[in-house]
């Protein structure tokens, strides 16, 4: 049996990739079918470290599955001190930032997705509209990407 971590990750990648494993005991099984030993707890820090993301597939089961892209580095205070404003009307929401900055926010919340609150995002150099999917729903997805952002 095979323990070693590096070995270890680049297997559980293309699994993930090619298969859908519904729980960790299952990805447990099937590395062991492959000659690879590891416990939950072990397939559970690897798939944090792998980003992997809980999903629902094409029949509607929820498995494990690797995002082609990486997510947008973590929300953090850098993030809040390039946000300049964040205002709202009936239709939709605007953020100023620091001149620069507005491509890098819009991405995170596309990313985000604000609970699926978000039609789209526009970013300019230091503007980014947010159209919210409906606009009788503006006032909480206002509030979500406060929160989200950090600028409260």
């Amino acid at each position: 049996m095979i323990t070693n971590k590096k070995d270890l990750v680049p297997v559980l990648r293309n699994l993930l990739r090619e298969h859908s494993a519904k729980t960790q005991d299952e990805i447990c099984l099937t590395l062991k079918k492959h000659g690879y030993q590891a416990n939950q707890v072990k397939i559970s820090r690897l798939l944090r470290k792998l980003g992997a993301v809980k999903t629902k597939n094409e029949h509607g089961k929820v498995v494990y599955w690797l995002p082609k892209e990486p997510p947008p580095a973590n929300l953090s205070n850098l993030i809040n001190t390039l946000i300049i404003a964040v205002t709202a009307n009936e239709t939709m929401i605007v953020i100023h930032t620091s001149p620069g900055a507005a491509s890098v926010i819009a991405r995170t919340l596309d990313y985000l997705n604000i609970e699926d609150g978000i039609l789209g995002t526009i970013a300019g150099d230091d503007t980014i509209f947010v159209v919210p999917k409906s606009v009788s729903n503006i006032k909480k997805v206002y509030g979500n990407i406060k929160t989200r952002l950090g600028f409260i």
